[in-house]
């Protein structure tokens, strides 16, 4: 292929699913495959060959560049969210007692075959001692040794960190390459910093459509049928969690033959409190994604969105209760004023619970091992309902 070609397939590439992607490199030559494998976001690179088949992926190994191909199958044995995924194999690695001359005669044959920026230097163990930069090195008296032109003040990321504290710790350095080493400063492999910027909005873009029983691989290009099957099964949990929305009003239904204005202000009640319970949802779903909820401030966190529910129910619920009053007089009722009162409380208390149900939902679902994001609107809105419609019928059953 001509490298317009390769970029548009690349292009194609990363557009599609994991599981799309392997299926269309299946048909392509091994130069050519191999070549997309390298231009593409390394991530996305380790998630197409994780899907490909186990023939395909050892013939694409055994064609890579050696170097190239040890790196693919060590970023394997690390978690998919980690940095350990996003590794490139390290080049332009030297010795301390090399001298600058040899450096830069060996730097010349290196530029040929890979783009380097940094040059990085290792002991015998290959444990990193230094990094090197071009200017200084071009500088220096062509016979010093590595040892007295290397910055020894190395910050290097480890191979098991997640994209997110790996993003966090690199925000203020805005260097384009990272070293990536293990516990005892072993060099690993390099990650550039746009790969770890890219494969963190990657992972970003596909948390919204999660929250709503989106499968995260479903893109643009998916076929009706594969999508159909994503998306089918969680459109079906949705109706069995309305069926008990459903069914919380049902057991009120003598309630509302007797005080048919009560189902006027069921939905109102309904989308204020689902409304609350996304905005806790979608802040608690950002402080887990960029680290700001740490360990053992839940509690915080809990009464920070009891404190806004009260808040933001009381004003609602008085905005809601004046409604309700009016509307109830419009139609001679004679029990407008309690009427008033009974929606008031039930916005409090369907804001309190809403913000805490959108809160505690993702924090579960991590516990028990799910990506917090998953479906969590689906359970915050048969959360949400449940309690809102319960707590405005309950208390009318009561009151009036």
């Amino acid at each position: 292929m001509t490298p317009q070609e390769l970029d548009a397939l690349a292009s194609d590439v990363v557009q599609r699913a994991p599981y799309e992607a392997a299926e269309l490199l299946e048909a392509q030559k091994d130069e050519d495959a191999i070549a997309i494998l390298e231009i593409i976001n390394p991530l996305v690179g380790q998630q197409i060959l994780r899907e490909l088949d186990d023939r395909r992926r050892s013939e694409l190994i055994a064609a890579a560049p050696v170097d190239k191909a040890r790196q693919w199958m060590k970023n394997q044995e690390y978690p998919e969210d980690s940095v350990g995924w996003l590794m490139e194999p390290p080049v332009a690695v030297f010795r301390p007692h090399m001298t600058v001359r040899e450096t830069i005669e060996a730097m010349r044959k290196l530029t040929k075959k890979a783009f380097i920026t940094y040059g990085y230097v290792a002991d015998e163990s290959n444990k990193l001692v230094g990094v090197l930069v071009f200017r200084d090195l071009m500088l220096a008296s062509p016979d010093k040794k590595l040892s007295e032109v290397m910055y020894p003040n190395i910050f290097w990321l480890n191979p098991e960190m997640a994209l997110t504290d790996a993003m966090k710790s690199t925000l203020n350095r805005h260097f384009p390459v990272y070293p990536v080493c293990d516990e005892e400063g072993h060099l690993l492999g390099l990650v550039r910093g746009q790969s770890l910027f890219e494969a963190r909005a990657i992972e970003l873009s596909a948390q919204p459509g999660t929250m709503v029983g989106v499968h995260e691989e479903e893109r643009l290009a998916t076929p009706v049928k594969r999508s159909f099957w994503m998306r089918h099964p969680w459109l079906q949990f949705n109706l069995l969690t309305a069926f008990i929305a459903g069914a919380v009003v049902g057991l009120f239904e003598h309630t509302l033959d007797r005080v048919v204005i009560l189902a006027a202000f069921l939905p109102i009640l309904a989308g204020q409190s689902g409304n609350t319970g996304c905005q806790a949802l979608a802040v608690t779903l950002r402080g887990l994604t960029l680290g700001d909820l740490k360990t053992g401030e839940e509690r915080k966190l809990f009464f920070k969105e009891a404190m806004l529910g009260i808040a933001n129910g009381a004003i609602v619920g008085l905005v809601a209760a004046i409604g309700m009053f009016v509307y109830a007089k419009t139609q001679s009722n004679p029990a407008a004023l309690m009427l008033g009162v009974v929606v008031w409380f039930s916005m409090v208390a369907s804001c309190v619970v809403s913000g805490l149900a959108g809160a505690t939902i993702p924090l579960v679902l991590r516990k028990f091992g799910f990506d917090p994001a998953t479906a969590s609107s689906i359970f915050l809105t048969t959360a949400t309902d449940v309690v809102s419609m319960g707590t405005f019928l309950g208390l009318a059953t009561i009151l009036i």
